[in-house]
């Protein structure tokens, strides 16, 4: 029952991903292709399904989510274009491919990146789905916050600042907080806003993030441990099993998939999806 869901949904963002990106056309084409580039490179959607699942579970019509769905991608993918620049990880490649600095050249990435984080919040605003005004005002000081300054910005500031230095459990879980947690966090609670839950609900998704960002992030450590092309390794970067070692972070995994999944009570036998795709995260092994 799950697995069938997820691939509805899945299908369904590819399809609104693609349709909802800028329509740049003559002279703009290539500002389209270049958006298309990175948002079509293969990534594993957990934000955007995340926003479905939650919208499902708050008793809503999922499909009344899918811009917010789509505009919490687009502010992701937007940062990996940044997170590729050679001012910050110097990255070649992404998924397997060249990165969209190196396909397109570092100016036009940069262009790229701000496009769809402009175009996220224009997604938000227009309105499509049965979603109320003062939904998609909460929806937009949602994302703005939790992918700003003192959201997914400020963890890559950290992030940024600790290259080449010793970070502790303590900073790497703040770090991960901001970076990681936030925008996982957007897209959970952005869900629940357009099912119009209730606060409880609106809360416990919060505390779902939280949990599951932090395991999301130290599961990508544990698979990358022996990765040389890993780009924390590369630039001096601590990571969680440098710092817990392999086993001990492996359990932390375990510990905050727990945590998320308890979260989950307050959504009763609503939540047996979120559920289930929470423990796919914690068992996948890419």
């Amino acid at each position: 029952m799950a697995d069938a869901l997820f691939t509805e949904m899945l299908q369904s963002v590819e399809r609104a991903v693609t349709e909802n990106a800028p329509r740049a056309e003559g002279l703009l084409a290539p500002v389209r292709d270049m958006l298309l580039y990175s948002l079509e490179s293969g990534g594993k959607r957990v934000r955007p399904l995340l926003a479905l699942l939650f919208c499902d579970a708050a008793g809503g019509d999922w499909q009344n989510a899918l811009p917010f769905a789509c505009a919490v991608e687009y502010v992701h993918t937007y940062s990996l274009i940044h997170d590729d620049l050679p001012c910050m990880d110097n990255d070649d490649f992404r998924r397997g491919r060249p990165s969209s600095h190196k396909q397109f050249g570092e100016a036009n990435a940069l262009l790229a990146g701000d496009a769809l984080l402009t175009h996220a919040f224009y997604l938000i605003a227009a309105g499509e789905g049965n979603v109320s005004p003062a939904q998609r005002v909460r929806a937009a000081k949602e994302l703005s916050r939790l992918a700003g300054a003192e959201g997914m910005v400020g963890g890559q500031y950290i992030d940024l600042a600790y290259e080449n230095k010793e970070a502790g459990g303590e900073v790497l879980f703040a770090m991960d907080r901001l970076k990681t947690a936030c925008l996982i966090e957007a897209a959970c609670v952005m869900g629940c806003i357009a099912a119009g839950a209730d606060e409880e609900k609106i809360n416990a998704a919060r505390d779902f993030a939280v949990n599951l960002g932090l395991a999301f992030q130290i599961k990508d450590d544990l698979l990358e441990y022996n990765d040389e092309a890993n780009s924390d390794v590369k630039n001096g970067k601590s990571t969680y099993v440098s710092v817990f070692g392999f086993e001990k972070a492996e359990a932390l995994t375990a510990q905050f998939t727990e945590k998320a999944v308890a979260a989950l009570g307050a959504f009763g036998e609503n939540g047996e999806a979120l559920r289930t795709f929470a423990g796919k995260l914690l068992n996948r092994t890419k």
